[in-house]
C-alpha cells in the first residue's frame, strides 16, 4: 500500500513540473474506482460518468496543492463525494441504494449473503429477505454514516484512508461506522431469529 502511495505521489509530482500526459496515469489508476464509488450515490450512468470527469478535472486544477500527507486516491475520492454532493443537492435527489447499483463487479451485502448460504428455496428467500432489509437500511442511513459503510465493508479501505476522504477524525469515522452496523444489524436481527434456522 505505501509502495502505491509512493508511485502516486511521483506521478503528482511529475504533474506538478508541468507533465501534464503524467496526470492521465492517475486517470486510467483510479477512473474505475472512482466510478464504482459514485454507483453508491448517484443513479444515473450518464451522471455518474459526467461526475467522473468533473471529479479528475477538480483534481488536475487542485493538483498544486495536493502534499502527499494522504494517500492520491484518498484525495481524489474527497473530490468525488464533494462533486456528486453537489450534483444531487442541485438536482434535489438522495444518493440511490446499493440494490439500484448496475456496476457488475460491484459488491454488495446481498451478494455476500448468498456466498454462504444453503441453496434452498427457503434459504435463497431468506437471503433475498436479508439483502432488501440491508439494502432498505443502507437507504435510511445518514448520508455520512451510509459513505463511511460503504467506503469500508465495500470498497476496503481503513480507517485513516476513510478519516482522510471525509476530511474528519478516525474516532469520527470509528463511530459512524459503529452507528450504521448497529442500525443494520437492528433491521436484519428480526430476519435471523425466527424459526431456529440456520445463520446465513
Amino acid at each position: 500500500m505505501s509502495s502505491d502511495k509512493d508511485d502516486d505521489l511521483l506521478i503528482v509530482q511529475r504533474v506538478q513540473a508541468g507533465d501534464k500526459l503524467a496526470f492521465n496515469l492517475l486517470v486510467n489508476k483510479y477512473h474505475r474506482r472512482v466510478a464504482r464509488l459514485l454507483t453508491r450515490m448517484v443513479r444515473n450512468q450518464e451522471d455518474i460518468e459526467d461526475v467522473v470527469q468533473e471529479t479528475f478535472i477538480k483534481a488536475y486544477r487542485a493538483i498544486g496543492n495536493f502534499r502527499g500527507d494522504s494517500a492520491f486516491y484518498t484525495w481524489i475520492y474527497r473530490i468525488a463525494i464533494n462533486t456528486a454532493k453537489n450534483l444531487l443537492v442541485t438536482q434535489g435527489r438522495r444518493p440511490s441504494t446499493l440494490k439500484e447499483s448496475n456496476d457488475g463487479d460491484s459488491e454488495t451485502f446481498e451478494d455476500n449473503a448468498a456466498l454462504s448460504n444453503i441453496d434452498t428455496p427457503e434459504s435463497l428467500y431468506q437471503t433475498k429477505q436479508i439483502g432488501e432489509a440491508v439494502n432498505e437500511a443502507m437507504a435510511a442511513l445518514p448520508e455520512e454514516l451510509r459513505s463511511a459503510i460503504v467506503m469500508r465493508e465495500i470498497d476496503g479501505l481503513s480507517y485513516e484512508e476513510i478519516a482522510a476522504a471525509m476530511d474528519c477524525p478516525i474516532g469520527t469515522v470509528r463511530s459512524r461506522i459503529f452507528r450504521a452496523r448497529e442500525s443494520i444489524a437492528a433491521k436484519i436481527k428480526p430476519l435471523l431469529e425466527p424459526k431456529g434456522s440456520k445463520r446465513w
